[in-house]
């Protein structure tokens, strides 16, 4: 009998991001960015929960990050596509980090994140972008 989770998002990127993108991409200097928008559509996927943050992604989804709270040092949010979704960069305490690119609702995503890790680390303190 495992633990149980509570899903707070469980998807994949923004589908914005992907229209965006293969719309620029009809130019040459906008392929690699359609490119790029239609390997995340395809493979990459979100699940975050109330114990850990989980980034499945890689070529065919083959790769598999996990990340529990209390292991997040830093956070950072930056909008994309006006406001409509965002990048965020999870730091972990060993200085390693995880990109998360294309997240929908991104901003209630990021006070999700940033309350559960001020719950499991006393000295984080979210940044008021």
């Amino acid at each position: 009998m495992g633990i149980r989770e509570e899903v707070y998002f469980e998807g994949g990127p923004h589908i914005g991001d992907l229209i965006l993108n293969v719309l620029v991409g009809f130019t040459v200097v906008g392929l690699p960015l359609a490119v790029g928008a239609i390997v995340r559509a395809l493979w990459l996927r979100y699940r975050i929960t109330d114990r850990r943050v989980s980034v499945i992604g890689g070529w065919m989804g083959r790769d598999r990050s996990d990340v529990i709270y209390s292991e997040i040092a830093k956070i950072a949010k930056v909008p994309r596509g006006l406001g409509l979704w965002g990048d965020m960069v999870l730091t972990m305490r060993n200085g390693t980090r995880l990109e998360m690119r294309a997240v929908p609702r991104f901003r209630e995503t990021y006070n999700y994140i940033s309350e559960k890790v001020a719950a499991k680390n006393p000295n984080f303190v979210a940044s008021k972008k």
